[in-house]
């Protein structure tokens, strides 16, 4: 399995930014799908995960009613909707591919993208 995450970018306090993060390779209904970040001298940290088959879903109390995870079976991709952004969510994002049930946490999960950064200017 690859992912391949892609998204990130500078905006505004109070803005918007979609992550996106495509899977190659087989994965089965059971795996989670995660996103987290690690921001400049701080621990990697879950943000959000579903469920590949789209069962379950998981949101730290820090993004909820902001960001939304969502995946598409047909396309291969999960996706990571973040608004009303915050200087707070200034990181690094990862997806991440996993086959315990969300959120797990970050030794759970078996195949890493390579990040992407999300900078949230005030």
């Amino acid at each position: 399995v690859q992912l391949q995450a892609s998204g990130g970018g500078l905006v505004q306090a109070g803005g918007s930014l979609r992550l996106s993060c495509a899977a190659s390779g087989r994965l089965f209904s059971w795996y989670t799908m995660g996103w987290f970040r690690q921001a400049p001298g701080k621990e990697r940290e879950v943000v959000a995960a579903i469920r590949w088959s789209g069962g379950s879903t998981y949101s730290a109390d820090s993004v909820k009613g902001r960001f939304t995870i969502s995946r598409d079976n047909a396309k291969n991709t999960v996706d990571l909707q973040m608004n009303s952004l915050k200087p707070e969510d200034t990181a690094v994002y990862y997806c991440a591919a996993g086959r315990r049930p969300p959120p797990g946490r970050e030794y759970d999960y078996e195949y890493w993208g390579q990040g992407t950064e999300v900078t949230v200017s005030s």
